[in-house]
C-alpha cells in the first residue's frame, strides 16, 4: 500500500496511505537524502508510488471457499505481506479472504466473523495472517480468494507473450512458479504483471504477528 498515489485516493484510502508510508519509512524502505519534516511523506516514496487501478479487475472480490479448517477463534497467527501490481497499477488484496460470514467490520477492518480459516485477510492492505503451524503457499491464498495464479496469470491479468508473472521475495526475484512460494513468517511478497515496479524488501508487521 505504500505505493499508492495519494492524489487519486478517497479520504479513507489516503489515511491508509499515510499509515502505510509511515510504516514503510520505519522499516527502511526509503532513504531520503535530507531529513524529512514531521508529517511529510518522503519524496522517494512519492516517486515510487502507484495508483490503485480502476474497475473490478483491480478490486477482485472474495469468491473462494474457506474449507474445513474454519475455527471460531482466530488463534495465534503470523503475518505475511503480499503486494500485487498489474499494468503499473495496484491490485487490491481484499479483506475477507478465509473468513466465513456473517462478519462485522469497523473502519474497513473485519473485527469478528463466524469462523476463521488457516489464512485470513482482515483488511485490504495485503497483510495475510496465517495460523501458527500451517504450511501454506501462495496457491492456498489465491485459492481461498477464488482467483487464478500461474506463471502466466495473476487474478484476471495475463502476462504478455514471451513474459511471465514476476515474483519477488524480500526484494529479490525468484524463478519458481508463483503458487509454490511459501507463506513464511514476515515474508514480503510482490507479484507483478506488466511494467516493472521496484519491489519493497520488507514490511513493518503489527506486534504479535
Amino acid at each position: 500500500m505504500g505505493r499508492l498515489l495519494a492524489g487519486q485516493l478517497s479520504a479513507h484510502r489516503l489515511s491508509l496511505l499515510i499509515w502505510a508510508l509511515a510504516l514503510a519509512g520505519a522499516c527502511g524502505c526509503a532513504s531520503p537524502s535530507r531529513p524529512v519534516p514531521h508529517g511529510e511523506i518522503p519524496r522517494g516514496l512519492l516517486l515510487e508510488a502507484r495508483p490503485i487501478g480502476r474497475g473490478a479487475r483491480f478490486h477482485p472480490p472474495v469468491t473462494g471457499r474457506v474449507g474445513s479448517h474454519c475455527q471460531r477463534r482466530i488463534g495465534r497467527r503470523f503475518g505475511v505481506h503480499v503486494e500485487l501490481f498489474a499494468v503499473d497499477r495496484v491490485v487490491i488484496v481484499p479483506a475477507g479472504i478465509g473468513v466465513r460470514p456473517p462478519v462485522r467490520q469497523l473502519a474497513g477492518r473485519i473485527v469478528s466473523a463466524r469462523c476463521y480459516g488457516r489464512l485470513v485477510t482482515l483488511e485490504p492492505t495485503g497483510l495475510v495472517l496465517v495460523r501458527a503451524g500451517a504450511a501454506l503457499s501462495l496457491s492456498d491464498l489465491f485459492g481461498a480468494w477464488g482467483e487464478p495464479l500461474s506463471r502466466r496469470q495473476m487474478a484476471s491479468f495475463r502476462a504478455a507473450r514471451g513474459s511471465r508473472v514476476s515474483v519477488f521475495l524480500d526484494g529479490r526475484e525468484v524463478r519458481s512458479a508463483p503458487g509454490d512460494l511459501a507463506l513464511s513468517r514476515h515474508a514480503e511478497i510482490v507479484l507483478e504483471v506488466g511494467p516493472h515496479v521496484p519491489p519493497h524488501s520488507s514490511y513493518t508487521f503489527p506486534p504479535g504477528t
